[in-house]
């Protein structure tokens, strides 16, 4: 516990935060909730003082000493029993014993809130359960990049909370990576901006003068004609990535047939010039008369 005292106007001024649960002049009682994204947010890179600020606490009345004490004793704890060990034991268990006993009434209310409970649990786990192989199937084949994507939208769909992990260990991708996904949001719609740019540049060489080009046509094309520089692995990237396809040239069908008849095929010179056998008949010699033809 820090040092440092709050004063009344501190007091009145932390309490308007929705992360305190309460506030004395010596100590602050965090809400659970606040505690989780603490964690979540803290293993994937972000400082504790970074955390606090960008949740509206006033890091100059809490002090750096208090929000480094808080971040050692949530992330023993983590590691100790997981999420359910950031939970305040204070909430279940009140210290004292309870010296009465309960009423047949007060035994079935709470049987009922029990059960209902439980009820809850199995349609969670149910939901969870079908959650689970549509996401191991749609995943199959798939960019990281686009994983990624799915488990944003199974979440925010859902409306589960602290699963994030979860889910990309299921699917098993960085859950780092998926925080950098879910934050370069703004440069992902900058770069697919730029793409369609450069997919109508591409486009005007790649049906220029009435034939459709391969990418290293287009290249030449975009620079001599359009003083545009592209690389050729942009553009193979932009054509891909909007199916502008280059139709092959087909095969010639003369050059088929006379591969398929052996045609013009070249036989080796058993002879070797020796045309002088012992043995009658057993090379015979001709010529080729050549015909002139218009």
């Amino acid at each position: 516990m820090s040092k440092i005292l709050f004063t009344k106007e501190d007091i009145i001024n932390l309490k308007k935060n929705v992360n305190i649960l309460r506030v004395s002049e010596r100590s602050i009682t965090y809400t659970d909730e606040f505690k989780r994204l603490f964690i979540e947010e803290y293993t994937s890179g972000k400082l504790p003082r970074e955390i606090f600020a960008e949740n509206g606490f006033d890091i100059n009345i809490i002090g750096l000493k208090r929000i480094e004490q808080s971040a050692a004793r949530w992330k023993t704890l983590y590691d100790k029993d997981g999420i359910l060990g950031l939970d305040d034991s204070r909430k279940r268990t009140s210290g004292r014993p309870r010296s009465r006993e309960l009423s047949k009434e007060e035994i079935i209310e709470r049987q009922e809130a029990k059960i209902k409970l439980l009820e809850s649990q199995v349609e969670l786990l149910k939901k969870l359960d079908v959650t689970e192989r549509l996401l191991i199937n749609k995943s199959k084949n798939l960019k990281t990049s686009d994983i990624f994507k799915l488990i944003h939208i199974t979440i925010k769909e859902n409306k589960f909370k602290n699963l994030t992990g979860y889910f990309c260990e299921l699917l098993a991708v960085s859950r780092s990576g998926f925080y950098n996904y879910i934050n370069s949001k703004e440069n992902r719609i900058a770069r697919e901006k730029n793409d369609l740019k450069a997919k109508n540049i591409i486009l005007k060489a790649f049906n220029r003068r009435g034939y459709k080009k391969g990418s290293r046509s287009i290249k030449m094309i975009l620079e001599n004609e359009f003083n545009t520089v592209y690389s050729l692995k942009k553009i193979q990237r932009i054509m891909k990535k909007y199916n502008i396809i280059c139709p092959h040239r087909k095969a010639n069908p003369y050059k088929q047939m006379a591969k398929a008849t052996k045609e013009h095929r070249t036989f080796p010179n058993i002879l070797e010039r020796n045309f002088k056998q012992e043995i009658p008949g057993k090379v015979l010699l001709t010529d080729i008369t050549y015909l002139p033809y218009k």
